[in-house]
């Protein structure tokens, strides 16, 4: 695979300290710029970030000299110097996708960490083992925005890493009906840490704006179907959930109960788990895990501090597999939430992209 000079534009955030500490060494991706806000452009990263610095390893030695370029004025400046860019920032909704959509017009294709464009009908919200096929929608999206390379995916959030992997292995033989969901997440999904949120120790908080919503609706696009020049979201399984932060770094953890049109055996369901693999598995793209879903026997197992970091934080920790009284099964999982539910999942879906030809 060829190298591709990559940029990371909102690169002072959380996400985007995260997106500089994986693509360090990566093989196939040269970070060549970063930008950020118009007050940040202009200085060194390291000038810039200042103490929000929130990665546990040191800023990466080849970028902490880096100026800043202006993630709004900049993007003519941009496009010469990088073959794609990764998105991760920080402003609402409706600029965010105004911003990606500047930047896909202007020739650079754009894989987003951001939600505003994940239910733009002929925008693919991708998980590579998941929905790989997805990525075709490009070429419709490409035709609307009349451009030759330009174009924006995006990854699904954070919290569904946690138990749609889980679930859509199952749905094909056994028919996933009916599923309820209740994450508990990390304080670094709001781009924080203890310090900067000291009221988060020994607390829960049972709300996080926006969450439920998309715990619910998302994973009906990740299901769905490519017809004509849209993605048609699929009409099952029906998802309902309830999202809490809790005390805990990094790592979403998510308690499942699930009925199936056809139930299955524990053993099938352990079975299926073992053996799936997706596209990114068959690529043997540089970021995905080798054992895409990962079971425990034990009883208090997974464990967020444990297991968040499996196969370089990329694999997905499964247990606590019983029958339940309600529902058929009920599971817990486990994702860590800003590399495979993040920066590591945007990584994952561009390594898919540049292997698939979309980023020549």
């Amino acid at each position: 695979m060829k190298k591709f000079n990559v940029g990371i534009v909102g690169a002072t955030g959380m996400v985007g300290q995260r997106f500089m500490s994986i693509l360090e060494n990566h093989p196939w991706f040269d970070v060549k710029v970063l930008a950020a806000s118009a007050r940040s452009a202009g200085k060194t990263y390291t000038e810039a970030v200042g103490s929000k610095w929130a990665m546990t390893t040191p800023i990466p030695a080849s970028m902490a000299n880096m100026i800043i370029m202006d993630a709004d004025a900049d993007i003519e400046k941009i496009g010469e110097l990088v073959d794609f860019v990764f998105c991760a920032v920080n402003l609402d909704k409706d600029a965010t996708k105004a911003l990606e959509e500047r930047y896909a017009k202007a020739e650079i294709p754009v894989v987003s960490n951001n939600s505003a464009n994940r239910h733009t009908p002929d925008v693919p919200m991708v998980v590579p083992e998941i929905n790989a096929d997805h990525i075709k929608i490009i070429d419709a999206q490409r035709k609307r925005l009349g451009t030759k390379r330009g174009f924006i995916a995006v990854k699904s959030n954070c919290s569904l890493q946690s138990y749609v992997p889980a679930l859509y292995p199952l749905d094909k033989d056994y028919g996933v009906e009916d599923v309820l969901v209740c994450t508990y997440q990390a304080i670094s999904g709001a781009g924080k840490t203890f310090d900067t949120w000291p009221e988060m120790v020994d607390n829960v908080i049972p709300y996080i704006g926006g969450e439920e919503e998309k715990s619910e609706k998302e994973p009906l696009k990740l299901w769905g179907k490519i017809e004509g020049d849209v993605i048609v979201d699929a009409e099952k399984p029906h998802f309902t959930a309830q999202c809490l932060r809790v005390p805990a770094s990094d790592g979403h953890m998510a308690a499942v109960f699930v009925r199936f049109a056809n139930k299955p055996s524990k053993e099938q369901i352990l079975d299926a788990w073992k053996n799936y693999a997706g596209r990114a598995q068959e690529l043997e793209l540089p970021s995905a895990p080798k054992q895409f879903l990962h079971y425990f026997e034990e009883d208090n197992y997974p464990q967020t501090k444990l297991h968040r970091n499996l196969e370089n934080g990329m694999a997905i920790s499964c247990g606590r597999l019983r029958e339940d009284t309600q529902y058929d099964y009920k599971f817990v999982c486990l994702s860590h939430n800003t590399l495979r539910g993040a920066a590591g999942g945007a990584v994952l879906l561009a390594e898919l992209l540049c292997a698939e030809g979309y980023m020549d």
